[in-house]
C-alpha cells in the first residue's frame, strides 16, 4: 500500500504546482501589472458611461477569459466585424473582444465535454459519434455570437423606440435658444432616467465634440456605433441642416412625427399578423382538446353500445 499512497501524494503536489503556475501566469501577473499602472484618469461622464455600458470589473473570471481569448488567431475583417457588433451591443471596453473569444473557447469546451458524456449512450456508430462531436463543437462556437446578435437587435430596438422622446426634447431645447451641441448634452442628461441607452450614446457624442472632433464626425460615429437605421437618418438630417443652415427644429419635429407614425403602423402590422400566427396553436393544441370534450362522450357511448350490438348481430 505504500507505493500507491506515495504515487497519489506526488501526483497531488504536481497538480498543485501546475495549477499554481497557470494561475500566476494568467491571473496574478496581469493583475499585478494593471495595479502598478494605477487607476485611469477619467471624468465623471466617462465613468458613468463605462458603468452604463455593461463593462464588468476586472475580476478573476474576466482576466482568465481575456488571457485565454487574446491567444486566439483571427483575421482583421473578422475582428473589425466583431468589434462593431460588440460596440453596438453596448460593450465598449478594449478587453471586450478577447473576453468574447475566451467565452467562445470555454463554451466550446463545455459542449465538447457534454458530447463526450453523451457518447456512452449512443449506438456504436462512428459516423453518428463524429457528427455529434462536430455538432457540439460548432454549436459551442456559434452560440456566443448568436446571443450577441440577439442583444444587438434588442438594444437597437430600445434605441429606436426611445428616439421620438429624445427628438421632442431636442426640439424644445433648440427652440428655447440652445445650440445643437448644448441641446444634445441637455437631452442626454435629461433622458438618463427614462432611456439610459440613448442617453449614453448621446453623452458619447457630446464628449467627442468636447474633445475636439468635428460635429459631423461625432454624429457619424454615433450612427456607426449604434448601427440603427433610424439613427442614421437622424444623423443625416442633422448634418444636412448644419451644412445648409436650414431650420433644425422643424426638421426634427417632422422626423419625430414620422417615427411615431411608423411605430403605430408597425404595431398595426403586428396586430394583423396575430390571426395568422394563431392558426397553428389553435389547430394543434386547442382544437384537439375541444374535439375530446365535445365528441368524447358520444364516442364512448358508441364503443359501449354499438360495437357489442354489431357483434351480437353477426
Amino acid at each position: 500500500m505504500a507505493h500507491p499512497v506515495l504515487f497519489t501524494i506526488c501526483a497531488f503536489f504536481m497538480l498543485l504546482l501546475i495549477l499554481g503556475w497557470v494561475g500566476y501566469r494568467l491571473i496574478y501577473k496581469p493583475g499585478r501589472f494593471m495595479r502598478q499602472l494605477g487607476n485611469p484618469v477619467i471624468t465623471t461622464d466617462s465613468e458613468r458611461l463605462m458603468d452604463a455600458g455593461g463593462e464588468a470589473k476586472s475580476g478573476t473570471l474576466v482576466t482568465f477569459l481575456q488571457g485565454l481569448g487574446s491567444r486566439v488567431p483571427s483575421s482583421e475583417g473578422e475582428v473589425a466585424n466583431l468589434k462593431a457588433d460588440l460596440t453596438r451591443g453596448g460593450f465598449r471596453s478594449d478587453s471586450a473582444l478577447p473576453v468574447f473569444y475566451g467565452l467562445r473557447i470555454v463554451v466550446t469546451l463545455l459542449m465538447l465535454v457534454l458530447c463526450v458524456m453523451l457518447l456512452a449512450r449512443m449506438p456504436d456508430n462512428p459516423v453518428m459519434k463524429l457528427g455529434l462531436m462536430a455538432s457540439g463543437i460548432g454549436a459551442g462556437w456559434i452560440l456566443p455570437r448568436f446571443f450577441l446578435e440577439k442583444k444587438v437587435a434588442k438594444r437597437q430596438e430600445v434605441l429606436r423606440l426611445s428616439l421620438p422622446d429624445a427628438l421632442d426634447l431636442m426640439v424644445v431645447s433648440i427652440e428655447a435658444g440652445l445650440g445643437l451641441d448644448q441641446a444634445i448634452q441637455h437631452v442626454a442628461r435629461e433622458l438618463y432616467g427614462s432611456h439610459p441607452e440613448l442617453s449614453d450614446e448621446m453623452s458619447l457624442v457630446s464628449l467627442e465634440m468636447r474633445h475636439g472632433k468635428r460635429r459631423s464626425e461625432a454624429l457619424r460615429n454615433f450612427a456607426e456605433r449604434t448601427g440603427e437605421a433610424e439613427l442614421r437618418k437622424l444623423v443625416a438630417i442633422l448634418v444636412q441642416n448644419d451644412r445648409f443652415g436650414t431650420s433644425m427644429g422643424e426638421s426634427l419635429r417632422t422626423h419625430s412625427d414620422f417615427l411615431r407614425v411608423r411605430r403605430r403602423q408597425e404595431a398595426e402590422e403586428r396586430a394583423g399578423k396575430v390571426g395568422v400566427k394563431l392558426v397553428f396553436p389553435i389547430f394543434f393544441f386547442i382544437l384537439p382538446s375541444m374535439l375530446i370534450v365535445a365528441a368524447g362522450p358520444g364516442l364512448l357511448q358508441v364503443f359501449k353500445y354499438l360495437f357489442p350490438m354489431m357483434k351480437t348481430m353477426e
